[in-house]
């Protein structure tokens, strides 16, 4: 009861109003002032996450497109080739028998 009486009181004298506004401007304002570098900190860690996770992104792409080159080139291997490749044990692909291949 007592806190309604104080801001109905507040409401009435205008010169309280101002005196509390301005301290409640002064207290933003350190606050600001405090919190500012760490927005801004934020903001540079959230850009270079973004940068580092699209260029994790594009590598991922160029890759799959090279393994499924790579895929490809091996499907059309002869059988005598095939042999070849595990004779010397080839290492990023395992070469089946009946030209299949599994990475």
């Amino acid at each position: 009861m007592e806190a309604e009486v104080d801001k109905l009181e507040l409401m009435k004298n205008p010169v309280t109003l101002l005196k509390e506004l301005s301290a409640i401007k002064s207290r933003y304002q350190t606050l600001h002032v405090r919190f500012k570098p760490i927005s801004v900190e934020q903001k540079e860690t959230k850009s270079r996450i973004c940068a580092t996770f699209n260029k994790t992104m594009t590598l991922i792409q160029e890759l799959q497109k090279e393994t499924d080159l790579e895929r490809s080139q091996r499907e059309t291997w002869t059988h005598g080739e095939q042999s070849l490749a595990r004779i010397i044990s080839y290492p990023v692909f395992q070469i089946e028998e009946g030209n299949s291949v599994t990475i």
